[in-house]
């Protein structure tokens, strides 16, 4: 770990473990990718881009020629969010046991949570990094109001059988923007039974709320989640005044079966 220079920091392991928990705890409710795809690794920092598919001929050679065989790549991203701890703070904290404020650092790993949820769903296109919404090969299905508790439940069963006839039988995730989920909290009438209930007994693999622009219902196999670094804390210095912090980590999705996953539309 000398990359994240946590030995040239003037504070104990004690003090690194409050803010590795504090990270932690802010980055868990935004993760929600990680929930529902196999997560491989850490591999290291050194992990800088990850071969995918098969090895084969760019073209088919002529007679005279030689073949080229070439592998295809794509990149793994490093995230990084500096953020800043007060040294008065941290030595009233010390000297007088006074609450150690992290906020800093929770905001940090907030953001880079937020940024690797953005790299799982949307991908990003410059860098040839495709997304579950954005996955060329996905499957797509037309969606209705989901104010209304019947076409909820009718989108996700067409999602999950689109699925299950293109030969991918679930386990099944569901994921949603905020708005949607959240009125999945409602009671069928004359019974005790809550919307998402039902909907978790379809898609058992859990149901997410997470910042997307559409419902995705995504099959176990689609792809796994690479770390090269899994998100942790290191120290960049300091002014006198605030000990410069940073959260980072590197990771990539490795989408093996885009038809897997099938997008509720507008």
């Amino acid at each position: 770990m000398e990359h994240l220079n946590r030995d040239q920091a003037p504070f104990s392991e004690s003090i690194w473990a409050r803010i590795d928990a504090a990270a932690a705890e802010a980055a868990k409710p935004l993760l929600t990718g990680r929930r529902f795809l196999e997560v491989e690794g850490p591999f290291g920092l050194g992990l800088t881009a990850l071969e995918v598919g098969l090895d084969d001929y760019c073209r088919a050679p002529e007679s005279h020629e030689a073949g080229a065989v070439v592998s295809k790549a794509i990149a793994v991203p490093m995230l990084r969010k500096s953020c800043r701890l007060s040294t008065r703070r941290l030595a009233a904290h010390l000297d007088k046991n006074i609450p150690l404020n992290l906020s800093e650092v929770e905001d940090a790993a907030e953001a880079v949570a937020r940024r690797e949820e953005e790299f799982i769903y949307f991908g990003q296109a410059d860098f040839g990094l495709e997304g579950l919404l954005s996955a060329k090969g996905r499957k797509e299905v037309k969606g209705g109001d989901w104010t209304n508790m019947d076409q909820a439940l009718d989108n996700v069963l067409t999602a999950v059988t689109a699925l299950d006839n293109n030969g991918f039988h679930g386990p099944y995730a569901l994921a949603m923007p905020p708005t949607q989920y959240n009125n999945l909290f409602r009671h069928y009438e004359d019974t005790d039974l809550l919307q998402i209930e039902h909907l978790k007994s379809v898609c058992t693999h859990g149901v997410y709320k997470a910042a997307i622009d559409r419902p995705v219902v995504v099959d176990s196999h689609a792809g796994v989640l690479i770390l090269g670094q899994d998100m942790r804390v290191g120290y960049a210095g300091s002014d006198g005044i605030h000990y410069q912090l940073f959260v980072c980590e590197s990771l990539v999705l490795r989408l093996d079966e885009p038809e897997a996953v099938c997008v509720v539309t507008d």
